[in-house]
């Protein structure tokens, strides 16, 4: 595979599934204690990435579950927000400078932080009350964040026994770092011809669904627009038709990312919309993808993290074609903002 080093990315993705029983440890900790709610509260990408697990306590679950955009809740509070709320703060860098700022603020609540982080010895690495470490670099963040979230949904619904499979479905996940691996040698010529078409033009609509819309929001910000200077329009497939149907005509190009949770539906009614009317329609699908050994129920939940796998090799293959590196920057910790 193009600039992809396999063993490094095993390495990442069972280190993120090897966190698991802590996780369970402290979640079931926590509700023991009366934890009476939970926040999601990342900023930017890492915000985006814990949006699949929140949305599964939200619709799956009794245990209240928020999240937030934490330089608002900075400004703003939340009344929900006490000594009594699971805390859990992502951050790859551990040094982002809005989620410090709300560290700070939180302690002062009471509340328990939990920290995923890459690197320990920064302000999120050791600020936490508990403090997850998994070392990863941008092309390899988003699958473990996205574990280590579905990991903490999971276990809070143990816990409180709304789930009953939860060991079923954890060693499953212990199979998923191989197959994601797999899924990506077999993406890799799909891979190329995608980002030939990213590459082609300087506008993308871009969209999905249910636990994947998520990952089409950051491959839509965080990728094509931080990392690429690309102009993108990411937009939920539930809105497409509420105003970004007027953008499209021929030769207007379409991404669309398809899960297979129950909003899979409205993905296809984009699709089926789409090419109508424009032939730069490109499909990414879940279900396409083998996971041998994988359940139907954990394939619904793993969607975001395929997707995860196979957008990073668009991207790996993009950057080359546009000799544009994914490191580049203009403003992004290089200015004040």
């Amino acid at each position: 595979m193009l600039n992809f080093d396999e063993q490094r990315y095993l390495r990442i993705q069972t280190g993120a599934l090897a966190l698991e029983n802590r996780l369970d440890q402290v979640i079931g900790s926590c509700l023991a204690r009366g934890a009476e709610n939970i926040f999601f509260l990342g900023t930017g990408g890492a915000a985006i990435l814990m949006q699949p697990a929140a949305q599964l306590l939200q619709r799956q679950s009794r245990f209240p579950a928020f999240i937030e955009s934490t330089a608002e809740l900075l400004v703003t509070g939340s009344r929900n927000l006490t000594a009594k709320s699971i805390v859990v703060m992502p951050s790859l860098s551990g040094t982002t400078k809005e989620s410090v700022a709300l560290l700070e603020k939180i302690k002062t609540l009471g509340a328990t932080v939990i920290t995923l982080v890459g690197h320990e010895q920064t302000p999120l690495g050791m600020g936490g009350d508990h403090v997850f470490v998994n070392f990863a670099e941008d092309d390899t963040s988003c699958e473990s964040f996205y574990l280590q979230s579905l990991i903490i949904a999971l276990s809070v619904m143990k816990h409180r026994g709304e789930i009953a499979n939860y060991d079923q479905l954890i060693g499953e996940l212990t199979q998923l770092p191989g197959l994601l691996l797999d899924v990506k040698r077999s993406f890799e010529d799909q891979a190329n011809g995608l980002a030939t078409r990213l590459a082609n033009s300087n506008y993308h609509i871009i969209t999905g669904a249910g636990n994947v819309w998520p990952a089409a929001f950051y491959y839509g910000m965080c990728i094509l627009e931080e990392m690429q200077w690309i102009r993108a329009r990411p937009v939920h497939a539930s809105d497409f038709f509420h105003g970004t149907l007027e953008l499209v005509e021929k030769n207007v190009s379409l991404f669309l990312l398809k899960g297979e949770d129950a909003c899979r539906p409205l993905a296809d009614r984009v699709e089926s919309f789409a090419q109508n009317y424009t032939d730069q329609v490109s499909v990414i699908d879940a279900a396409a993808f083998d996971l041998p050994g994988i359940s139907a129920e954990l394939r619904g939940l793993v969607s975001p993290v395929m997707l995860a796998a196979v957008l990073e090799r668009i991207s790996a293959h993009l950057e080359v074609i546009r000799n544009h590196p994914l490191t580049t920057r203009r403003y992004y910790k290089r200015v004040a903002y």
